[in-house]
């Protein structure tokens, strides 16, 4: 589902940084997987080459027996519109818009029917335990329900891989509980391919593997 082979990311200023070094991993389809290590150690960097959001220095990428390497921006975009749901820390939810059109909104860039697109969103709403939510604005909402907004969105096509950026670091831990919960149902339930980036214990706990980075590299991978 997942492969990197030997994939570094340096960003040059003043001085190199060298945010990956070398990594090569595999996650197989329908696995849930948490990233954690300290701060700086790479592992936004690595959850953003994995979804498509930047491109390496040097190794090669595969996702979905996709290969990233050398296409070209159209492409990329159409594979992590197809392929990849996101999660963030902090919602991105668009303030001006109501729970089911920011749940839409991707739906509304594959050029699907209007109706097509209201059924799909309500269903996904309903699924995070939204319902009764749909024409509520994001201000409406506590933080939990924004993020089970974030989360329907993020599923709106049914990606087969599910990407999590600190999905409970900007809550409560009640609220952080019950969104990791929700992800643990979703994941079973639609058998997509989870990876969690994390400093939560907790929520690294819980996932059936767990791999450590630490200064670019992975330095421990293993399943618990």
């Amino acid at each position: 589902m997942i492969d990197l082979v030997e994939v570094s990311r340096h960003f040059d200023g003043k001085r190199q940084v060298v945010a990956l070094d070398r990594v090569s991993l595999r996650i197989d389809k329908g696995e849930m997987v948490a990233i954690v290590g300290p701060s700086g150690s790479g592992k936004s960097t690595l959850l953003n080459l994995i979804g498509g959001l930047d491109r390496p220095t040097a190794g090669e990428i595969v996702i979905d027996g996709a290969r990233l390497n050398g296409i070209d921006d159209d492409e990329l975009t159409r594979i992590r519109r197809d392929k990849i749901g996101f999660i963030f820390q902090f919602f991105n939810l668009l303030p001006t818009l109501s729970c089911l059109e920011n749940v839409a909104l991707p739906l509304h860039l594959r050029g699907w029917p209007r109706k097509r697109i209201e059924a799909r969103a309500r269903e996904l709403l309903e699924l995070v335990g939204l319902g009764a939510r749909l024409d509520h604005l994001p201000e409406e909402l506590s933080g939990g329900e924004r993020q089970r907004v974030a989360i329907a969105r993020a599923l709106s096509v049914y990606p087969p891989i599910l990407l999590a950026d600190e999905p409970t670091g900007n809550l409560d831990s009640h609220t952080g509980e019950e969104i990791l919960a929700l992800i643990r149902e979703l994941h079973r339930r639609l058998g997509s391919t989870v990876l969690i980036v994390t400093h939560d214990p907790q929520i690294a706990a819980s996932c059936p593997r767990r791999i450590t980075l630490r200064d670019g590299r992975i330095v421990e991978d293993r399943r618990q």
